[in-house]
């Protein structure tokens, strides 16, 4: 390709590939970065090579060189694509030493270039090995912590596992006891209405039995009255003639005047006064006697009577209205369900 070899296209200042090479009025070629370098060092404007005073301060480009260069780049990519990976990039040499100063493996090219002229220089082997054993070192914290992550996704998922289940049943606790109270609820109700009706039901009987008794003695005074008010409207010879009679019947004792019936009216306040309170006290009572040993937690916690105390606490404000008094009651309440599922455990 018009180059007898490699060292033909390194530039005596760096030792690389030409990199946008410069030609001076001597002849020499450098790379342009290098010889402005050069110069700034020396401070005058001569070759490197020859000492010759250069003529211009920015010397023309090498067109021919940097073409040869850019060919050899490129032959030499197309040849590591397809060859051994163990060859360096640069040289095309086989790489057999690590520098260790800049940390990269270098072939013998590179070990006299300017890059690595004063590096610490090792066979491949030997600095393979010991950086191997760096690594290793430096690995180990990595291996620990992650043995450390392991561990601890463990116990995250095991105590998903665990609050899964103390969520289920947590929720059956709950749903156990409003079902018990909506039962007692339901119960307290029935009975309460039952009580209600029946006294109703007396006491409009009651009424009806009084009315049906009133009846027959208006009856019998209204008979009264119409025969005397006859006996009024008669020609006086007929009045005089049944005057006596007369006068004996309207001289009979009259009725009693009705008194009214004491308690005739329900007595709602008796069904209705402190009636959320007596609701509960009902509802304690039956909750006390009717626990389930065979369904009662075996150990509640405070959590779940805690979580379980609000959520009663929300229905019966629901129910009852946000009462102090009504407040305490319930949670009397609820610590008596509480302990007589741990009595009956």
């Amino acid at each position: 390709m018009g180059f007898r070899s490699d060292e033909d296209l390194l530039c005596s200042l760096c030792r690389e590939i030409f990199k946008e090479p410069v030609l001076l009025t001597c002849g020499h070629s450098f790379c342009n970065a290098c010889l402005q370098k050069w110069w700034r060092q020396k401070t005058t404007f001569e070759c490197p090579f020859c000492k010759k005073w250069s003529s211009h301060r920015n010397p023309p480009q090498n067109l021919a060189l940097r073409k040869l260069c850019e060919a050899h780049l490129l032959e030499r990519t197309e040849r590591l694509s397809t060859g051994p990976v163990d060859l360096c990039s640069l040289h095309a040499e086989k790489l057999k030493l690590f520098c260790l100063d800049h940390q990269q493996p270098v072939c013998i090219i590179c070990l006299h270039s300017n890059s690595h002229i004063s590096c610490i220089i090792r066979p491949v082997d030997e600095a393979a090995r010991d950086h191997r054993r760096i690594l290793q070192g430096l690995l180990k914290p990595a291996q620990q912590k992650l043995e450390v992550f392991k561990d601890t996704k463990g116990n995250f998922d095991q105590t998903a596992i665990e609050i899964e289940v103390q969520g289920q049943d947590t929720e059956r606790q709950i749903k156990d006891v409003f079902a018990m109270l909506s039962k007692f609820l339901k119960e307290e109700e029935e009975a309460r209405l039952r009580v209600v009706r029946q006294e109703k039901m007396e006491k409009i009987q009651m009424m009806k039995d009084r009315s049906v008794a009133l009846s027959r003695e208006t009856a019998a005074l209204s008979d009264r009255v119409r025969a005397t008010e006859e006996v009024l409207r008669a020609e006086n010879l007929s009045f005089l003639q049944r005057y006596k009679s007369a006068a004996e019947v309207a001289q009979q004792p009259l009725p009693d005047d009705l008194q009214p019936v004491p308690g005739g009216l329900i007595n709602m306040a008796k069904h209705l006064n402190n009636l959320p309170i007596k609701i509960l006290e009902s509802i304690k009572k039956k909750a006390t006697r009717t626990v389930n040993p065979q369904t009662a937690d075996p150990k509640p916690t405070a959590g779940s009577a805690g979580e379980g105390l609000r959520e009663v606490m929300g229905t019966m404000t629901y129910f009852f209205g946000p009462e102090p008094i009504l407040g305490f009651c319930i949670l009397d309440l609820y610590l008596s369900i509480m302990q007589s599922q741990q009595y009956c455990d």
